[in-house]
């Protein structure tokens, strides 16, 4: 065996070590950096006989965040009526920064999580009609009456290798949806096309 097939052969090897290392190790950072920050907001030291030794548990602070999330939806699930939350968002509601932030929030986390997601339809866009351009987004208002618009929905485009994208309006007939999981559609765009699935 020549030293160049041997030198082919490893260079294969340490590609299909890549290909399986590379998704893994940035998956583990990307999930340890946010259980880092999460254990962060509450980081719990108890004192010990060294004065300048505190001992420190990981994970406290997580599992902490998470349990208090967990009771207060409980709490305002089956011991405290809906008119209640309804009272607090009014409240916050009056409050001219503060609303702002907190909607704009709610309503983000509304769309991934619960009974009113909306990243759940996907659709193919017609952008350019001329050179045949299309883009894949997510419905995000079929309904635009509110801003006194009708004929026009609401599409998000998420960017590629990106947690951010571009809302977008565009004319109803230049929509066309996606009868696909949305997980499979956002695998998809945020790839930048390739994961592709052989259902695609």
């Amino acid at each position: 065996m020549s030293g160049r097939t041997i030198l082919s052969r490893l260079f294969s090897y340490f590609i299909r070590g890549l290909l399986f290392v590379a998704p893994l190790g940035f998956t583990f950072f990307i999930l340890l950096g946010a259980f880092d920050f999460v254990d962060n907001i509450i980081r719990i030291r108890i004192p010990t006989e060294d004065p300048n030794r505190d001992l420190f548990i990981p994970g406290l602070g997580s599992a902490i965040i998470i349990g208090g999330t967990m009771l207060i939806g409980f709490v305002f699930s089956v011991l405290l009526p809906q008119t209640l939350q309804n009272i607090i968002e009014n409240a916050i509601s009056h409050l001219p920064l503060v609303r702002i932030f907190y909607f704009a929030f709610k309503d983000l986390i509304s769309a991934f999580v619960g009974d009113k997601r909306k990243f759940n339809q996907g659709a193919i866009v017609l952008m350019n009609k001329d050179a045949q351009v299309y883009k894949i987004g997510f419905i995000t208002q079929n309904d635009l009456s509110s801003i006194g618009v009708s004929d026009l929905v609401a599409v998000y485009f998420p960017h590629s290798y990106a947690f951010s994208g571009n809302l977008v309006l565009v004319p109803r007939e230049n929509v066309q949806m996606l009868d696909l999981p949305s997980a499979d559609i956002m695998k998809l765009i945020v790839s930048g096309g390739v994961s592709v699935n052989e259902k695609f």
